[in-house]
């Protein structure tokens, strides 16, 4: 049932059923609002890449970390055309492009933006991009260039925020999804696990995106990517079976959101994918770059599609109506 007022308490009884149950509840409800053999196929793009003012304890791309990353500046726009045209005809329906940076400024690199945006929508191709914080002018600048999703993770729960990233506050975060919101883009919004966090903070995380005034339209699920030379490189690695009730729990409360299995899908076999699918995903990013981490080449994911029988979800489709 659709519904964005659930408790944090009826949210954690769901998180909490018996793993096998919770899996039947999720295939359950995402068979009833959605074709359970279309997957959402994306690519991520970093157009601007490194050397970002921020401290988010996981990423590569902040300055202050040494993880041996070379800073790259904005991309041109051919470059970026080319790398939307080979990801169009190996299969993605949606190009998200990632810049580095705080928040999006009012200068000529948001201009050269636009005319991305505008270009890679008339490849047919749904435009999503994440860039950081965002005014509601900017947003609507997107909008009229033809974005058709934002992508602005909340990344934890409020409580764990702080011990994650103090450069920019939580509030900050659901500001930006509601000015996403207020110029008509899809909002793209989730988070990832492994970071440190209770079983209390996922929980609390979901219960943030499950009641915004309108469930998001995608909801990452991210394992962490331990990178060298980040706070958090020594973290163990995510549990499958966690990735697995995260993403259950968010098919039952947000049952018309694509829930994409994103980063740490390269450390995971094909079964450990399929139950996922099985739990409810049907969107991941395709290509052999996640921003700057590794992901499944194109080539690795149809042979998957093949054996699961799944296939790609057309660009701009509707949501299946609800009878």
């Amino acid at each position: 049932m659709l519904r964005n007022n659930r408790t944090r308490e009826e949210i954690a009884e769901i998180y909490n059923t018996p793993l096998l149950e919770l899996i039947y509840e999720a295939a359950t409800a995402h068979r009833q609002y959605q074709d359970t053999a279309e997957v959402q196929v994306c690519t991520l793009l970093s157009i601007k890449t490194g050397g970002c003012p921020e401290d988010c304890a996981y990423c590569p791309q902040a300055a202050r970390y040494n993880t041996g990353l070379d800073v790259q500046s904005l991309m041109k726009k051919e470059e970026v055309l080319a790398y939307a045209e080979k990801a169009r005809q190996a299969g993605s329906t949606r190009f998200c492009m990632g810049a580095a940076w705080r928040e999006v400024r009012d200068n000529k690199d948001f201009d050269r933006v636009l005319d991305m945006v505008k270009g890679v929508n008339s490849l047919g191709m749904e435009v999503c991009c994440t860039m950081g914080m965002l005014t509601e002018s900017q947003a609507q600048k997107l909008h009229e260039a033809g974005l058709h999703a934002y992508n602005h993770n909340l990344d934890t729960s409020e409580e764990h925020y702080t011990d994650i990233i103090t450069t920019r506050t939580y509030e900050d975060r659901l500001n930006t999804l509601g000015n996403v919101r207020k110029a008509g883009i899809s909002v793209c919004s989730g988070g990832i696990i492994g970071l440190g966090e209770t079983h209390e903070d996922r929980i609390a995380m979901l219960h943030t995106l499950s009641t915004l005034p309108s469930h998001p339209e995608s909801v990452p699920i991210n394992a962490l990517v331990r990178v060298k030379g980040t706070p958090l490189q020594d973290n163990p690695k995510v549990d499958v079976w966690d990735m697995v009730r995260m993403i259950a729990t968010a098919r039952i409360i947000m049952p018309k959101t694509m829930v994409r299995l994103s980063a740490g899908r390269a450390e995971m076999s094909i079964a450990e994918q399929a139950l996922c699918f099985m739990a409810g995903a049907n969107s991941i990013f395709a290509g052999d770059k996640l921003l700057t981490t590794p992901n499944p080449a194109f080539e690795e994911d149809n042979a998957m599609f093949q054996l699961l029988g799944l296939k790609p979800r057309k660009a701009f489709k509707e949501e299946k109506e609800f009878a």
